[in-house]
């Protein structure tokens, strides 16, 4: 099947500050290939810390950069099948029009991850928005989801906003999954931000007995009260280690889940947390962090783990969202058009916003 645009426009990334509104050829589904009509893509907060330029992305210091311009970038997308390759219904399981979401990594299929379920490990690691050709991304009018994509339908009458948080939402999910809360945990949630007040959603829904959110903006405190934080802590105006011993009858909580992605997040998680506690670690860090390893060891002999993407979770979250027990009211507070995506960057890398999306124009047509 063939749909008409033979042209489109897109943000795409050439390197570090430099990203252009570009019109470009449209992308054509080979076998087994979709191309989707973007509906929505959000910016991530690695999205900001690879314009601005980290290392994570660009490397340095003997480091090849893991993102190869030029790239069309984004990956918290989701859209409509606009072409079927030969073979792409089957393989994928849809139809024309239908709603859908790829996962942000674009697995090998080949390696020792890929090959023992592991996919979202890929050694080779190409995510959608970072790879050019093999993973264009979706701030963009279309985009192709080539044949080892992984592709979920999306009801149709969802709301538009929460259709657009199933990637981040799917993260979250994954990230408190790791964290194994216990019906009498206290679990502090670290950073207000989008995916920390996904994460006090899908954490409320494991009944701890005390969710607790820290983060320096009142709004955001205010509004992880309304998803179910028992307490909220400002750090700036509160002694949080005084409320946290206070919670837990001295000893400090039994999960901490850092996802401020700044450097005292972490510092403040390895004091705030119980001898054989459960560290979660999300967040992507614009610059190197340090900690004194002796009280992950020799102190408190912590349990530390990371969280990345969201294997085998958007089903979940999907169904989360269509049963109204996650929500994107509140988070999603701003949407732009493609043509201005340099004040949707910048707005998305301040505190006046908490989830901005890019809103293709092609969806007007």
């Amino acid at each position: 099947m063939q749909y008409s645009a033979v042209d489109m426009k897109a943000v795409v990334c050439h390197g570090p500050k430099d990203y252009r509104l570009q019109t470009i050829r449209c992308p054509q589904a080979g076998r087994n290939e979709l191309v989707i009509r973007i509906g929505a893509c959000g910016i991530c907060a690695s999205d900001c810390k690879c314009h601005s330029g980290a290392a994570m992305f660009w490397g340095g210091d003997g480091q090849d950069s893991w993102v190869k311009p030029p790239v069309v970038a984004g990956h918290e997308f989701f859209g409509y099948v606009a072409e079927l390759g030969e073979g792409a219904a089957e393989h994928f399981g849809v139809q024309q029009g239908d709603r859908v979401i790829a996962e942000q990594i674009v697995p090998c299929e080949a390696c020792l991850f890929c090959k023992t379920g592991k996919y979202w490990m890929c050694e080779v690691h190409n995510i959608f928005g970072f790879q050019r050709e093999v993973a264009d991304g979706g701030m963009a009018e279309y985009m192709r989801l080539p044949s080892n994509a992984v592709v979920h339908k999306i009801p149709m009458d969802m709301p538009l906003e929460d259709a657009a948080i199933i990637e981040p939402l799917s993260c979250a999910i994954h990230t408190v999954n790791r964290g194994d809360i216990q019906l009498d945990d206290v679990v502090v949630i670290a950073g207000a931000g989008p995916l920390g007040l996904m994460m006090t959603q899908v954490a409320k829904l494991k009944t701890p007995r005390k969710l607790v959110v820290v983060d320096l903006v009142p709004e955001r405190l205010a509004l992880a009260r309304e998803f179910g934080a028992d307490v909220v802590i400002d750090p700036a105006r509160e002694d949080a280690l005084a409320v946290i011993k206070g919670l837990t009858g001295g000893y400090g909580c039994d999960v901490y889940i850092e996802t401020t992605g700044v450097p005292a997040g972490v510092t403040q998680g390895l004091q705030l947390i119980r001898r054989l506690g459960r560290f979660v670690e999300f967040s992507v860090f614009g610059k190197e962090t340090s900690a004194d390893w002796s009280i992950i060891g020799d102190r408190k002999e912590l349990d530390v783990r990371g969280a990345h993407l969201g294997p085998y979770c958007y089903p979940v979250a999907i169904d989360l969202l269509a049963r109204g027990l996650v929500t994107s009211k509140g988070i999603v507070t701003h949407s732009f058009p493609l043509e201005k995506w340099e004040e949707a960057f910048a707005l998305a890398n301040s505190v006046a916003s908490i989830k901005v999306l890019l809103k293709p124009a092609v969806n007007d047509r």
